[in-house]
């Protein structure tokens, strides 16, 4: 049975199985597909990015997070398990959201595209130097395996997911193959210009630290020679502990930072308290593990908006 008419087969039956619990409703975005359409589940938004970008009009995506919504911690409801259940193709990464992990585990191995098979994964404290105390934080780092997922942020890594999943829709949808590999190669053209700008605008910099809210930067800092100074790990929502606080102050004081970092989808309390203490000021970098709700560009447009921001912090002639 092809990739394509496994999911069909196992449609009614998933239906029928909502339908018994009063969710089948909630599948609205699959119950729409196009036929003609590849149905495709990304697991989060820089891989609906890679999915449409690929696929084009060739393929139906949905994102299981919501616009503003923090993908770590992804809950899904039996509507989005439908969705994974019927789809044709999921697009996931492995560790990064156990929610996601059970769902195609028990639905849809079969039909599952996992990125960290492609590009394997950075340990934690890439990109800068571990403290004291940080191993043992509660959060992600666990359920990771103490690696780090974020590899959208080196676009390199980026295009060589994109090629692979060019390959994997080729597979779903033989008849467009070449059209995948096609888009393909043209993203991975436009992703390496976008390498090659970051090279040339970090080269110069006054400084190459970066103070961040949570060590999401480690791909980023090992491509372009950086080092994220973390003021929690890999988790956004876990609450540093006093200490930790202290020893980011004194490195901030050190390396004369003129900004700490927050994130969109993340409270900016903790970076604004140590800004407040070392008189810096705050900016935005965003990890682009979601777009928020009033961001209307795309993973291209935020990644050179953090380019931008990087150079102002670091005073890059």
């Amino acid at each position: 049975m092809t990739i394509r008419s496994a999911p069909r087969a196992l449609a009614a039956a998933t239906t029928a199985l909502l339908a018994l619990g009063g969710v089948a409703a909630c599948s609205d975005d699959t119950a729409g597909a196009d036929p003609q359409r590849v149905d495709v589940v990304a697991a989060f938004y820089p891989l609906q990015f890679l999915a449409e970008r690929i696929g084009g009009d060739a393929v139906t995506v949905t994102n299981l997070v919501k616009p503003g919504a923090e993908p770590h911690d992804l809950e899904l409801n039996a509507g989005q398990v439908g969705q994974v259940s019927q789809a044709e193709l999921i697009v996931y990464l492995k560790g990064f959201q156990p929610a996601v992990d059970e769902a195609v585990e028990q639905n849809a191995a079969d039909r599952a595209f996992d990125v960290t098979t492609v590009q394997p994964l950075l340990d934690a404290a890439a990109g800068g130097h571990e403290h004291e105390g940080e191993a043992e934080e509660p959060g992600h780092e666990e359920e990771s395996g103490g690696k780090d997922p974020h590899l959208w942020l080196d676009p390199t890594r980026l295009a060589t997911v994109g090629d692979q999943l060019a390959e994997r829709l080729g597979r779903a949808d033989p008849e467009r193959a070449a059209d995948y590999t096609a888009r393909a190669a043209a993203l991975r053209t436009e992703l390496e210009k976008l390498d090659a700008e970051f090279a040339a605008g970090l080269k110069t910099c006054q400084r190459r630290e970066i103070v961040v809210s949570h060590t999401a930067f480690g791909y980023l800092a090992e491509r372009y020679q950086l080092e994220q100074i973390g003021i929690t790990g890999l988790s956004p929502e876990t609450e540093p502990a006093p200490q930790r606080l202290a020893e980011v102050a004194e490195e901030a004081r050190e390396h004369k930072a003129t900004t700490i970092f927050f994130e969109t989808l993340v409270s900016p309390k903790v970076a604004e308290t140590i800004a407040g203490e070392v008189g810096a000021k705050t900016a935005v970098l965003d990890p682009i593990e979601g777009l928020s709700a009033d961001n209307g560009g795309d993973y291209l447009s935020v990644m050179r908006t953090n380019l931008q921001t990087l150079r102002t912090a670091l005073s890059c002639s």
